[in-house]
């Protein structure tokens, strides 16, 4: 049997790679903790109310400051933005404060914003599911801001050869 589930993975994985989904930087900050990550799991789930799922792996220091956060920060990143993808997809939160090593400034609810971010938005945590590995965030949109337009905005396929900061 285990033999009839190998040919749907990699079928699964070519499918996933092919669609080449946005990938998003997720922020929060609980307790005077900010923290933040590269997400590859993350969509509008309703339009009315408007409501978006972020997949927060268990592995990371993000799900740990989130899960007594009221708030997330979801920010798109331009294309040519790889080194802010790398910065918060490969580099752990454990040991270092990302924030040292890029522009952001607080925004509504004490979130941290990333200045460079072509666009961004906050929600309110409603609901958190548990998905295996990860953890569905449901966030209700609140305030946000968009920057010069629709971005080409970096996608799956432009970070998948990134290694994690955890394995999730």
């Amino acid at each position: 049997m285990s033999g009839a589930t190998e040919p749907i993975q990699e079928y699964f994985d070519e499918f996933v790679a092919a669609a080449d989904h946005p990938v998003v930087v997720v922020t929060t900050e609980s307790a005077g903790r900010r923290a933040g990550c590269l997400v590859g799991f993350a969509t509008q789930v309703s339009i009315d109310p408007r409501r978006y799922l972020v997949g927060l792996s268990k592995a990371n220091n993000t799900f740990r400051v989130a899960a007594d956060a009221a708030a997330l920060a979801v920010h798109l990143l331009d294309a040519g933005q790889l080194p802010l993808a790398r910065l918060f997809g490969s580099e752990s939160g454990d040991g270092l404060d990302k924030f040292t090593h890029c522009e952001w400034h607080p925004g509504p609810d004490g979130l941290p914003i990333l200045s460079a971010a072509p666009g961004w938005f906050t929600g309110k945590i409603l609901e958190r599911y548990d998905f295996g590995d990860h953890v569905g965030v449901l966030l209700e949109p609140t305030t946000g801001q968009m920057r010069g337009g629709h971005p080409a905005v970096l996608r799956y396929g432009a970070v998948a050869h990134l290694t994690p900061g955890h394995p999730s």
